[in-house]
C-alpha cells in the first residue's frame, strides 16, 4: 500500500502536549490502529522507516515523542554519545505514571480517528520495546510486539527504578511477541530467562524468537543492522497484527 502524506498532531496529556506522527495508507477505508514507540533517540529516520513499513501493511500508525516534557517539539536525538547519555538519562527521570498517561492519550486518539476501525496493537524497539508492554497492559491493546525490550528483566524504567511491568504479567489479555537478539549486553541471558519464566507463570499469551544478533539490529543505519533478520522479524509483527487485528 502506498502513504498518504506524513501528519504530526499534538495530542493533549496530563504533562502537555505530545508531538505525535501520523502514517497511514491511501487508499480509502478503515485500518487497525498502532501505537509505534520510539528508540531513547525518539523519531529518527530508521525509526519513520520502520513506521512507514507497518503502515503501508495496512494500519495507521502514531508514534509519539516520548520525551516531549523534556525536550522541545521535534527533537531527535543523534546516535552519537551524547544522544545516547541524554535518552537513557531521560527515561529514568520521567515518572511512569507519564508514561502510561502518553500510552492512553495515543490509543484514545488512535480509536477515535476516523481512519480508525477501533482495533489496537502495539510497536517498540529497545526502550519502545517496553513501552510496548506498558501499553499492552491497557485492555483496549489487542497485540502487542516488543522487540528486545530494555529494562524490562531490572524493573528501571521511569524515575525511581522501580517500574512494575513483569509484577504485572497477569494484566496482559492481548497477544504479545518478543523479539531478541543473543549477543544484546542490554538483555542478557539471565534476563530474557526471568521474562520468559514470569510471562510463563502469569498464563501471558505470547511467542517467542531469539536470534543470533546484536542489539538494534533493527536499526538500518550503523554496523548491527541485519536486514535479513529485521525482514523476517518485522514478519512476524506484521502476521501478528493481520491477525489478531483484522478479526471479525
Amino acid at each position: 500500500m502506498t502513504l498518504r502524506e506524513p501528519e504530526f498532531v499534538d495530542l493533549p496529556t496530563p504533562t502537555g502536549p505530545m508531538r505525535t506522527l501520523v502514517l497511514r495508507p491511501a487508499g480509502p477505508g478503515r485500518y487497525p490502529g498502532l501505537l509505534f514507540h520510539s528508540e531513547i533517540f525518539q523519531l529518527t529516520a530508521p525509526i519513520r522507516r520502520t513506521a512507514a513499513f507497518l503502515a503501508g501493511h495496512g494500519f495507521i500508525v502514531a508514534l509519539p515523542e516520548i520525551y516531549h516534557e523534556y525536550l522541545p517539539a521535534g527533537t531527535v536525538l543523534a546516535y552519537d554519545q551524547p544522544g545516547s547519555d541524554t535518552g537513557n538519562r531521560l527515561k529514568t527521570t520521567n515518572p511512569l505514571a507519564a508514561f502510561d498517561a502518553d500510552n492512553r492519550a495515543v490509543l484514545a486518539y488512535l480509536k477515535n480517528h476516523d481512519a480508525c476501525t477501533g482495533r489496537l496493537g502495539s510497536f517498540g524497539p529497545c526502550i519502545g520495546g517496553h513501552l510496548t508492554y506498558r501499553a499492552a497492559l491497557e485492555p483496549e491493546v489487542s497485540a502487542a510486539a516488543c522487540f528486545y525490550p530494555t529494562d524490562l528483566h531490572k524493573r528501571s524504567l521511569g524515575a525511581g527504578l522501580s517500574d512494575d511491568s513483569l509484577a504485572r504479567a497477569a494484566d496482559l489479555r492481548g497477544e504479545l511477541l518478543f523479539v531478541f537478539g543473543r549477543q544484546d549486553p542490554h538483555v542478557p541471558a539471565e534476563g530474557r530467562a526471568l521474562i520468559y519464566q514470569t510471562l510463563t507463570a502469569a498464563g501471558v499469551n505470547f511467542t517467542w524468537h531469539e536470534f543470533n544478533a546484536a542489539h538494534a539490529f533493527l536499526r538500518d543505519e550503523g554496523l548491527r543492522y541485519d536486514a535479513e533478520l529485521s525482514r523476517h522479524a518485522l514478519g512476524l509483527a506484521v502476521d501478528l497484527f493481520r491477525r489478531v487485528l483484522l478479526q471479525a
